[in-house]
């Protein structure tokens, strides 16, 4: 059992993230004021687990400006979207070995 522990990724043990890759692999992409209202975080909660993402290349970060407002985008890249579906399987895996 321990080896379907050791298949979890870890940047998904936290529920920020779980919830952030969560939203970005059904959409395409969402926007800072989105995914902190979703996930109900503060700037700086969301940020900093955004930049963990982002630095392992599971997310890409577009800023821009809407107007004279700042914009920031997020979207899962095919590097997170597929550490996420393994990660995904890897907890289907061992809920089924528990009941078993």
């Amino acid at each position: 059992m321990s080896n379907l522990f050791q298949d979890l990724n870890k940047a998904f043990e936290s529920r920020v993230r779980l919830g952030m890759m969560s939203l970005l692999v059904v959409q395409d992409e969402l926007d800072f004021a989105r995914l902190k209202e979703s996930l109900q975080l503060s700037d700086g909660n969301l940020a900093s687990h955004m930049q963990a993402l982002e630095k392992l290349g599971y997310v890409e970060v577009r800023k821009q400006f809407i107007g004279r407002k700042p914009n920031t985008q997020y979207a899962a890249t095919e590097l997170g979207k597929q550490a996420f579906a393994q990660h995904l399987l890897s907890l289907e895996k061992l809920i089924k070995q528990m009941q078993s």
